[in-house]
């Protein structure tokens, strides 16, 4: 009897000792299960979304990006995310120092005065998107007939002058080293400062290996070098000088807003240099095919309409009609 109590006994334990087990095993189990969909789901989430190293101009609340985004979300279901990188110099160095794992998909802001550096540094992608794009701006930021960088803006630099201020509107390079200028020029650092960087090299172009002795006969005449182009173009609307370096399409902004023709891109003799901006997609983007859609969107008709008001540039696709206030905007000849 106590040995069949025993063996009931011994069966009761046995029987409670299988079921712990086989409980710890289907826990064991489940969290396996559960971690794996987790990884699934986080990397489903990040096919869900496309990253972009960009500038502010481009991002904030006045740019074109956060419409952009909308749009393409509403089109595609991605999500956008926008981080601010600086200029494109400081966009292009970012993407670089993590080459090898990038954090970004797509890089926007790019132009021609980097490009052979971006594509020499074999983190883009080369491939052909849709697009329907004006005559000649490809061949301006990329190489040979290999696609990289796919064009989304465009402007000529200028000077922006202040009809009121009662001096004369220089027409020529020239004319900026007269002492009536004496102060009233303001410019912006070529480090870091797209803009700064377009007239050093328009600069360099019209004078060569003489541009060292232009600038130290320029440079009584610059009030300030400042770090950005905002802080430097708010100085200018603000009344600090008459002169900034900027592009032909600065005007048509204050014809929109400032209802005013107060302020005037001028053509110089010499001749203007263009800038063309790009958006490139990382040859290791963690969401490679999502990087390609946004970058086509980018110069479809849905998202070029945007530019001409938001990023105050010409858009580089050619079948967008330019709003009216773009109407008085100079043409100058381009210097090749």
């Amino acid at each position: 009897m106590k040995e069949s109590l025993h063996k009931v006994s011994f069966g009761s334990e046995w029987h409670k000792i299988n079921l712990k087990f086989l409980n710890c095993l289907a826990l064991i189990a489940g969290m396996v299960v559960l971690t794996a969909l987790i990884g699934c789901k986080g990397k489903d989430n990040r096919l869900e979304k496309v990253i972009v190293y960009t500038y502010n101009s481009f991002s904030g609340e006045w740019g074109a990006g956060p419409e952009v985004a909308r749009l393409f979300k509403e089109k595609t279901g991605l999500t956008v995310e926008y981080a601010d990188c600086g200029d494109g110099g400081q966009i292009l160095s970012k993407a670089l120092l993590e080459k090898d794992d990038p954090y970004a998909d797509v890089l926007i802001g790019l132009d021609n005065s980097i490009y052979e550096q971006a594509i020499e540094s074999k983190i883009l992608l080369k491939w052909k998107p849709k697009m329907d794009l004006k005559d000649g701006l490809l061949e301006q930021i990329n190489e040979n007939d290999d696609i990289y960088i796919i064009p989304y803006d465009y402007s000529p630099f200028a000077f922006m002058f202040d009809t009121q201020s009662g001096l004369p509107a220089p027409k020529n390079f020239e004319d900026l080293t007269k002492s009536i200028y004496k102060k009233k020029i303001i410019l912006m650092d070529y480090r870091t400062s797209t803009p700064g960087l377009g007239f050093k090299k328009w600069v360099e172009k019209v004078y060569g290996d003489k541009a060292d002795d232009y600038m130290n006969r320029l440079n009584p005449n610059i009030l300030t070098t400042a770090p950005s182009w905002s802080v430097g173009y708010g100085m200018f609307t603000e009344g600090e000088a008459p002169l900034v370096i900027s592009y032909t399409t600065s005007e048509p902004y204050h014809v929109e807003y400032d209802k005013t023709d107060r302020y005037k891109a001028l053509a110089f003799d010499e001749g203007h240099l263009m800038q063309v901006e790009g958006a490139a997609v990382l040859n290791k983007a963690k969401n490679k095919e999502g990087a390609k859609k946004l970058v086509e969107f980018l110069v479809s008709e849905d998202a070029q309409k945007l530019i001409a008001q938001t990023q105050w540039m010409f858009p580089s696709n050619k079948n967008i009609k330019l709003p009216q206030s773009y109407d008085g905007v100079i043409n100058p000849e381009i210097i090749k």
